[in-house]
């Protein structure tokens, strides 16, 4: 019987052994691409190149300071921050049927402090397929979702606004044709997804923004005015509140808790206005202004900061309560125009997309740009200013290449280019607006057209 045993137990010890091998060559991949980002992130690229090709990293390894988190853990012992990672996941978990209700997408969004090889769930840009079309009688320019991601606005040329339900969307998809065509012209009314279509500008309408809590819609426009909207009755097509300015109304955002709307214009001071009084403020120091026009503007979440892109080049950040400029990134897109810039769910980054055709990824804390979006723009520059958007989950960044008429997706994280998605425009694309809770969003087209998008249908 020992005899018998002996294979049994050196054959044990042997596959043993070599699942300790597996483990150490395992071991020492992670620890080669923790390193590798470490170096990336403070600035090291050949280096970092040099050892992610040597430990045959993949994905690629996006910048990140994690190594150097976990060593000053390891030395400071700080047990207490542990726990709270811990008990804020746990939350996270517990909350998630709660948030969705409320409309805010659970997860947390990209953070490359804690996590830099997070599996994504979400579908890249080219599981999506149009759902629906509507045509305005100009160019489309503009699109917005609400906040709960139920509602969509566009804008367009013609100075008309059209709201369009989300739901009533994704149900007439589904509805096949033979059943439509059955509806009664009142039913076809009942289940129409354009719910509103309302007419008060005298130029084209170049920005839209929902109330976070009121049924109000904010539009600007080419005709220096910014306009308030009740679209709650269905009767009414006019404002019930403007503003007129001095230029050209450009780019406008609501606060998160909605009593104060920052708005942009051709004119290069921000205004920021008082939603019930109209009272305005602008910076106290006029070196704190932008030197052109201003192209983008958005509110953090939290809002106690928001940012501001212009024609100048520059991305500026400003606190939300002093209205003063707190820091400033020159020749963001390499002295082109800054097109968009929109903050990270947790305030920590800027994504910036620029007529240099690249796409920014910011940090706040360090102030520089850790991550650039590539291969958008290979066979031509751009004409005209388009967005870059995160997806709902933030795992994915969007922009539409505006030669091929199609949309470049990058991992947010590592910049890994995923497969484009021909959008089907006869022109080129304007806008492009994710829906900030679900699997969808809308593109805006030269040729007349928003098309709404959603992940495609699963089919065995």
């Amino acid at each position: 019987m020992a005899k018998a045993g002996r294979p049994f137990a050196e054959a044990y010890g042997v596959g043993r052994q070599q699942q300790q091998k597996k483990w150490r060559m395992a071991g020492r991949i992670t620890v080669g691409t923790t390193k590798s980002s470490q170096l990336f992130y403070d600035g090291h690229q050949q280096l970092a190149v040099q050892l992610s090709n040597l430990v045959k990293a993949h994905p690629a390894c996006p910048p990140s300071e994690k190594l150097i988190r976990i060593v000053s853990l390891g030395l400071k012992a700080e047990r207490v921050i542990i726990f709270k990672v811990f008990f804020l996941l746990v939350d996270n978990e517990e909350s998630q049927e709660k948030k969705l209700e409320n409309g805010v997408v659970p997860g947390p969004g990209i953070d490359l402090e804690f996590e830099t090889d997070v599996q994504s769930i979400s579908p890249e840009a080219a599981q999506y397929e149009t759902c629906y079309v509507t045509a305005h009688k100009g160019s489309c320019r503009i699109a917005n979702f609400h906040k709960n991601g139920h509602l969509i606005a566009t804008g367009s040329e013609d100075a008309s606004i059209k709201i369009l339900d989300v739901e009533r969307i994704l149900a007439k998809s589904a509805t096949p044709i033979e059943i439509l065509a059955q509806e009664t012209q009142q039913q076809q009314m009942e289940n129409h997804p354009v719910i509103r279509t309302l007419y008060d500008h005298n130029g084209e309408v170049t920005s839209l923004d929902f109330h976070p809590f009121q049924q109000i819609l904010a539009s600007g426009s080419k005709d220096f005015s910014v306009k308030f909207f009740e679209y709650s009755k269905p009767s009414v097509k006019k404002a019930f509140k403007s503003i007129q300015e001095a230029a050209e109304v450009r780019c406008l955002n609501f606060h998160p808790s909605g009593d104060y709307i920052i708005v942009g214009t051709q004119h290069p001071v921000l205004r920021l206005y008082d939603v019930n009084t109209f009272q305005c403020f602008v910076a106290s120091n006029p070196a704190d202004q932008h030197k052109d026009a201003i192209t983008g503007l958005h509110y953090s979440q939290d809002g106690r900061i928001y940012v501001s892109g212009s024609k100048d080049g520059t991305i500026k950040i400003w606190d939300a309560v002093s209205n003063k400029c707190v820091n400033t990134f020159n020749k963001a897109h390499d002295n082109k125009d800054v097109c968009s810039v929109f903050f990270s769910r947790n305030g920590k980054y800027v994504l910036s997309a620029g007529k240099d055709s690249l796409v920014k990824l910011w940090e706040l804390s360090t102030a520089r740009c850790l991550i650039a979006y590539t291969g958008a723009g290979s066979t031509g520059m751009m004409e005209h200013r388009a967005p870059a958007v995160f997806n709902h989950t933030e795992d994915y960044v969007l922009f539409p290449d505006e030669k091929t008429t199609s949309l470049c997706c990058w991992d947010s994280r590592n910049a890994d280019r995923q497969r484009l998605l021909a959008l089907g425009h006869n022109a080129s694309v304007r806008c492009i607006a994710h829906s900030p809770t679900g699997p969808a969003f809308v593109t805006c087209s030269e040729d007349f057209r928003a098309r709404f998008w959603y992940r495609k249908a699963v089919t065995d």
